[in-house]
């Protein structure tokens, strides 16, 4: 089988490439590894979705001391987004700029905000997103309107908002992806964040982007297709093939043009799988710098506790916090962004904290409104992702600015009790939530230090591009779906303008 763009994965990068490609008239196959996700009761059930993970890939991987995991990896049409709790955020203007932590530099990208600004517009278009500007201190410059207003409050929210903005901070609407506007699909369930959407009404990459796609007669998913390893010419310059195993066979798929986007992780153990004699250490390695620099952000939930009082708000994902996004007097440099959580339910605690009596779990979550600290996580030569003969993977997770978040999720804790919460628990997530994986096949100006050029075209292979968040080259500290989807759409229309030439 013959394509003239083969596309390694559909979620939001492979997604956006496909969209801004499928008018070219060119033949563009999507290869995803898993199937559709399924509309079906469980979508909605957290016993299924957390207790038994009923949707999580089943692989195991090991830490950086050699012990096993589960990852949270999730193998649909659409990847993660299936899951994701629809935030939608811009990156600040000072995040593509060099800007120093407590534990060090968090390097500048080789683009700046005003380079991804008009793709940044865009890609809220094609996702549909709720928002308000001019709420928050740190918002950038922006050069149109959200598409649609922001999704008002519920009460209890909006109580919290106002005694927020009564305490002289600048609570704003979290931007969020969901069809909730006349006319629209969502229902506002409870089971938003880190649930599948049973009614299609989640922006995620399958609905926004890869849907669309199709609608070209040009443009075909192949489902159920794992990606083994890439194929270069006898130079070792250009990718010729792609070797996937499809319902149990080994078919080679040619193409001129290879787009990679299986997502931070699995794209840089794909290059590192297709070692050949030109390239010992893996495709696009050069620099030695794929599978390096691994990210995540530093991340807790904070669950404050009403003993009095029932938490009935439905759509909790409508308030954030950036006023410590760049520290404030006492502290100088960035500690963070804070936004609510979707409703825990008593299976996630005892996904959690499988020790907990259910009763307890229950109480716990009737009464809590569900917060998420967040702050940067900086690149680190010694954070890898490597691949194990067995198949599998072993991450090894140098974790750092951890000081600066612990400050978060304290500063965060006594907000909360001045807000009415006389108990606030916290939990950091682990290794197993590689939610917002980063990092691992970053771009930059000196290909003796980055994989990638400002165009996300690999500087070994002229014919191979990575459009996934293994491109960043830091995680600031919000969340990156935006992101790479505005990088995917400009990627893309730097590929229609030079398609000939490949």
């Amino acid at each position: 089988m013959d394509a003239d763009i083969v596309i390694i994965g559909s979620g939001v990068g492979g997604g956006a490439m496909a969209r801004s490609l499928a008018s070219t008239g060119a033949r563009i196959l999507i290869l995803e590894r898993g199937e559709r996700l399924p509309r079906e009761p469980q979508n909605t059930d957290a016993e299924a979705v957390f207790a038994q993970r009923r949707y999580r890939a089943p692989e195991r991987w090991l830490d950086g001391a050699g012990q096993p995991f589960q990852p949270g990896q999730y193998y649909f049409v659409g990847g993660h987004t299936k899951f994701y709790g629809t935030a939608m955020f811009r990156l600040r203007e000072r995040d593509f700029a060099a800007t120093e932590h407590t534990d060090g530099t968090s390097p500048a990208w080789p683009i700046s905000y005003a380079d991804l600004e008009p793709y940044y517009a865009e890609a809220e278009r094609v996702f549909g997103v709720h928002g308000q500007a001019g709420l928050d201190p740190t918002e950038p410059l922006r050069s149109s309107a959200y598409p649609h207003a922001a999704i008002p409050h519920e009460p209890l929210i909006g109580v919290l908002a106002a005694k927020l903005a009564g305490q002289g901070l600048h609570p704003f609407h979290m931007p969020s992806a969901v069809d909730l506007h006349p006319g629209g699909s969502c229902v506002r369930c409870g089971t938003c964040d880190a649930f599948p959407c049973a009614v299609g009404a989640k922006g995620d990459a399958e609905t926004r982007l890869i849907d669309p796609a199709l609608q070209h007669p040009n443009v075909t998913l192949q489902t159920g297709s794992q990606v083994l390893r890439l194929v270069t010419d006898a130079q070792g310059q250009r990718i010729v093939a792609a070797e996937v195993l499809h319902q149990g066979q080994v078919q080679t798929i040619r193409a001129p043009l290879f787009i990679l986007s299986a997502g931070a992780i699995n794209s840089a153990l794909l290059l590192q799988r297709s070692a050949n004699a030109q390239h010992p250490r893996g495709l696009a390695n050069s620099s030695d710098s794929v599978g390096r620099y691994y990210m995540n952000h530093n991340t807790s939930c904070l669950m404050g506790m009403l003993p009095l009082t029932e938490n009935t708000t439905r759509f909790t994902k409508t308030l954030a916090l950036n006023d410590f996004y760049d520290g404030n007097p006492d502290h100088p440099t960035p500690l963070g962004h804070i936004q609510m959580l979707g409703n825990i339910q008593e299976p996630m605690v005892r996904s959690a904290m499988p020790l907990l009596p259910r009763w307890a779990g229950r109480m716990l979550t009737r009464h809590s409104v569900d917060w998420l600290a967040m702050s940067e996580d900086l690149p680190h030569f010694d954070s890898t992702i490597r691949p194990l003969a067995d198949g599998s993977a072993q991450l090894h997770w140098q974790r750092t600015n951890m000081a600066a978040h612990a400050t978060l999720v304290a500063r965060t804790k006594a907000l909360l009790r001045s807000l009415g919460f006389p108990v606030v628990l916290s939990r950091p997530f682990g290794i197993d939530t590689p939610s917002h994986q980063c990092g691992t096949v970053r771009m930059g100006s000196d290909p003796a230090q980055a994989a990638l050029d400002p165009w996300c075209r690999a500087y070994d292979h002229p014919n191979l591009f990575v459009v996934d968040a293994s491109f960043f080259p830091s995680s600031a500290a919000l969340n990156p779906a935006l992101t790479v989807a505005a990088q995917g759409l400009r990627v893309g229309e730097y590929v229609r303008k030079h398609l000939a030439t490949f």
